[in-house]
């Protein structure tokens, strides 16, 4: 039975000066700042990672900065821990510390939750050891850097890309930061290592947390200025970029037209960057919130409740009966209406590891109903856009329709710090993308095992989460 059973399951994916204070020998040194700049409370604490994603230098080779002798390596700080399916918790584990030259650890002020971080809270279960720190949407203040870091310092304001990429390879040159070669997963066949992700991508401890160790911290940040909230500037970890490069790779014609299926954070955010640039958005969803906050800001949606049996006929009525130029899926793996493949999907949860994952790695669907759904949808000559997560090795496409069709197709993780220039000029007092009130909930950090359960279930209008430490 388990073939028939699990011939779709999905597999893995090919696929974000002020005052402060260093302390040494155990004495603070004031690192001054302009005038009536607020001080920021900074201390050293220690982190032994799980595992390293990278091979490592001899113990003789390495590099790192003196730290305050006083703390002991048995040091804790609070974090959001994945202990099992549908299982986070908030416990004590060892703090970071710097471990290469390339380090630093900063002090988090904001992390968020994910979208794809549910899949770890549902799905990805047998690349994920209990006690792992979740987590890759954080910025916060630099602690402590290693000697090999010259473009920081203690007390620099940063975001965390979720990926971490060594900015001179040959990857990273050709701005594809998400493939970096110095990071890559190679044990699984993977891109860019990524914070609090899991095995397939290096199982680094995330930034829902106190603090964080950012290996190859040269390039993994991206300054910001001190002054304006922190909900300016901590979606430059992931949403703000994944959003960007999905309409920029949906190629929409000038005054053209979108539609986004999903409008969960990415699709919520990508639908205002699309309108900001000119293009007509019809925005899909079946959660009342989600629709009500795309529609509040000018663009059309159209209810899935309402037209799941002939939402195709109905865009191409919406489009002239040709269908939209572009359609961006930020859905993914666990599409709404996907019978079969869901079955599966928790029937694998189930499993142990040691059976689950070769199952995954080589026999697996994801839930394709977004994904066909905007094959349908989008025009002939048309671009589709793929933001939302995907996993399946063995996914079933219809290439004939793909073919005949004439779709372009354009997906993968973001490269974070290739956008973060076009970006920035939109982050000003202005807000023209609504950043300062995209939040729905604002939280304490030890409340984040409700807020995973409550997004999951999509109930309490939730869509983004920014967590106080």
């Amino acid at each position: 039975m388990l073939v028939p059973i699990f011939g779709c399951l999905f597999g893995h994916r090919e696929h974000v000066g002020k005052v402060g204070s260093v302390r040494i020998l155990g004495h603070p040194l004031r690192i001054p700042g302009p005038p009536g700049a607020h001080t920021r409370p900074t201390g050293r604490r220690a982190y032994p990672a799980r595992r390293l994603f990278l091979l490592r230098r001899p113990i003789a080779a390495r590099r790192s900065v003196t730290r305050h002798e006083g703390r002991g390596s048995d040091h804790t700080m609070k974090a959001i821990t994945w202990q099992g399916k549908r299982d986070v918790r908030y416990v004590d584990v060892p703090d970071p510390k710097i471990e290469e030259g390339t380090d630093a650890v900063i002090k988090v002020t904001s992390t968020n939750i994910c979208g794809s971080d549910l899949h770890l809270y549902e799905v990805l279960g047998a690349f994920m050891d209990a006690g792992d720190v979740l987590g890759h949407e954080a910025m916060g203040i630099v602690e402590e850097v290693g000697d090999q870091v010259t473009a920081l310092r203690p007390g620099d304001r940063v975001v965390i890309p979720f990926q971490m990429s060594c900015g001179h390879c040959f990857m990273c040159n050709q701005q594809l930061y998400t493939q970096c070669e110095t990071t890559q997963v190679r044990e699984y066949g993977t891109g860019a290592a990524l914070f609090g992700y899991s095995k397939m991508y290096g199982q680094v401890p995330g930034g829902q947390a106190e603090y964080l160790r950012v290996p190859h911290a040269q390039f993994t940040h991206i300054k910001v200025p001190d002054g304006p909230s922190d909900e300016r500037f901590v979606y430059l970890s992931d949403v703000l970029p994944t959003s960007w490069q999905a309409v920029e790779y949906a190629g929409i014609p000038d005054g053209g037209t979108v539609v986004v299926l999903g409008l969960g954070p990415i699709g919520d955010m990508a639908s205002r960057i699309a309108a900001h640039k000119g293009a007509r958005v019809i925005g899909v969803d079946l959660v009342p919130e989600r629709l009500a906050r795309v529609r509040g800001r000018g663009n059309e949606v159209i209810d899935l409740r309402e037209h799941e049996n002939n939402l195709g006929d109905y865009v191409r009525d919406m489009t002239d009966g040709r269908g939209p130029d572009s359609v961006i899926d930020a859905v993914g793996m666990e599409a709404h209406g996907s019978g079969v493949p869901k079955v599966a999907q928790t029937l694998t949860g189930l499993l142990p590891d040691a059976l689950a994952k070769p199952l995954m790695e080589n026999a697996g669907v994801d839930r394709l109903t977004a994904l066909y759904t905007a094959i349908d949808l989008v025009r002939r000559g048309g671009t589709i856009s793929l933001s939302g997560v995907y996993g399946g090795a063995a996914d079933p496409l219809p290439m004939l329709q793909l073919f005949d069709k004439q779709v372009q197709l354009r997906m993968g993780q973001a490269n974070v710090k290739r956008w973060v220039d076009d970006i920035l000029p939109l982050l000003t007092a202005d807000d023209p993308l609504g950043v300062e009130s995209f939040a729905t909930h604002r939280i304490p950090l030890g409340e984040a095992p409700q807020a995973y359960e409550a997004f999951q279930k999509k109930e309490n209008g939730t869509v983004k989460v920014v967590m106080t430490p």
